[in-house]
């Protein structure tokens, strides 16, 4: 059975831990930042815990994500 391939896109994007959560950066947070408040800003900032529901699309394109 053949290796499958990685998603590099999703690899670049998304962080596994140890437990099994999947990590994303907050949307919003590259550019036109000049009409959004600071407090907006502040709370895209760092990383989220992605969805259940986005979680299964993420390990099918990035099966071997968080693996070393």
């Amino acid at each position: 059975m053949p290796k499958i391939r990685t998603h590099k896109g999703t690899a670049k994007r998304f962080r596994l831990t140890k437990t099994g959560k999947v990590l994303s950066r907050h949307a919003s947070q590259s550019h036109i930042l000049e009409k959004k408040s600071s407090k907006r800003k502040r709370a895209f900032s760092g990383v989220r815990q992605t969805s259940d529901a986005d979680k299964r699309a993420v390990t099918r394109n990035a099966p071997y994500l968080g693996r070393d």
